[in-house]
Formats: structure tokens, C-alpha cells, sequence
């Protein structure tokens, strides 16, 4: 990372890391069954949608739920609820399965036609004292599908060392105050 906000808040400026805003904003992209997996409807939907593939056999292993076929089967057959814990495996399980199987499409939208624009907001810096503040603007860039493609893969692992080195390279088109935006105070982008 580079590194001109090393001490950010010194001098009270508020700001994130910007590979974890873009870490967020790929997050935020991903959407899903809005029934709460302690209701019937939601984990009936989890359910479905996790035993329809292999994959989603795969992602309810990973979660931590271990539970007979004849168990299973009571729960597709609503003669059974999950206990509390499975029910929230049951949600981890559903999330981790959907964000592996929109990845591609998440490249596939971000990378098209070029790229998406990005709008990166400075750190804020209302709290700190005008002396001290720096002359910062909203700046406005267009990320490569190569950088889209690297970012949601890191994402996708929970490879944030990746999604650092991502970040520096975006930020680097920016110029020589490229690492004045190493923290933001948020990004955005429609894709």
C-alpha cells in the first residue's frame, strides 16, 4: 500500500482503506433470496437452492453442516426445522454459494465495454482543522477489465493482499497524488 495516510486520523480525517472499499463494493453487487433464514420461506429458498448442485452440497460442507440425508430430507420436506446454528449455516452456506456462482457474471458486467468508471471520494476530512487539511477532489477513473477480473477473484478468496496490490495499481493511473486516495472515504461505480 502506498503510503501518505500512514497516520491517517492524526489529525481526525476519516477514511478506509480503498482495497477494502472495493472489496465492499463487489460485495454490495452481490444479491439474494431478502427472506430471513429464520422463517420458513428462507430456509426453504436456502435449501432449494443449495441442494440443486453439487456445488451447493459443497457449500453447506464448508459451513459446517453435518447432518444425515434422512435429516436433510426432513427439512426439503418441511417435517423438520433446522435448529438455530443450522439455520445460520444454512445462510452461510447460501451466501457462499451464490457469491462463487455470480463471479463470473460480476466479470463479465464490471469488464464490459472496456471497463467500469469509478468514482472515488477523498478522505473526509470535516473534523480536521483547516490548517492541516489537504486540497482533495473527487476523482473519476475507468478500471480495466483485467483489474476487474484479478479484484473479483481476490474478493471471491478473501485475498486482501491482492485486493491491496489492485487498488495500487487503479490508484497509480491517477498520477503523482496517486497515494493521496490509498484511503477513501468511499467508492462508487453502476455497473
Amino acid at each position: 500500500m502506498a503510503g501518505r495516510w500512514m497516520n491517517l486520523g492524526q489529525y481526525n480525517a476519516h477514511g478506509v482503506p480503498g482495497a477494502d472499499a472495493l472489496g465492499a463494493g463487489i460485495e454490495n453487487m452481490v444479491t439474494g433470496i431478502h427472506s430471513s433464514p429464520d422463517t420458513d420461506r428462507g430456509i426453504t429458498a436456502r435449501l432449494r437452492y443449495l441442494t440443486h448442485s453439487a456445488a451447493g452440497y459443497t457449500a453447506m460442507e464448508r459451513a459446517g453442516i453435518t447432518v444425515t440425508p434422512r435429516t436433510l430430507f426432513a427439512w426439503l420436506a418441511e417435517e423438520r426445522t433446522p435448529s438455530p446454528a443450522n439455520r445460520a449455516r444454512l445462510d452461510t452456506a447460501y451466501w457462499d454459494l451464490r457469491r462463487h456462482n455470480i463471479a463470473a457474471d460480476l466479470k463479465r458486467r464490471l469488464g464490459s465495454r472496456g471497463g467500469t468508471r469509478i468514482e472515488i471520494d477523498p478522505v473526509d476530512q470535516t473534523s480536521v482543522d483547516r490548517r492541516h487539511r489537504r486540497d482533495l477532489s473527487v476523482r473519476r477513473l475507468t478500471v480495466r477489465p483485467h483489474h476487474w477480473h484479478t479484484a473479483v477473484d481476490a474478493w471471491l478468496t478473501h485475498d486482501h493482499e491482492t485486493l491491496d496490490t489492485i487498488w495500487d495499481e487503479i490508484i497509480h493511473t491517477l498520477g503523482s497524488d496517486y497515494d493521496t486516495y490509498t484511503h477513501i472515504s468511499s467508492l462508487g461505480w453502476n455497473a
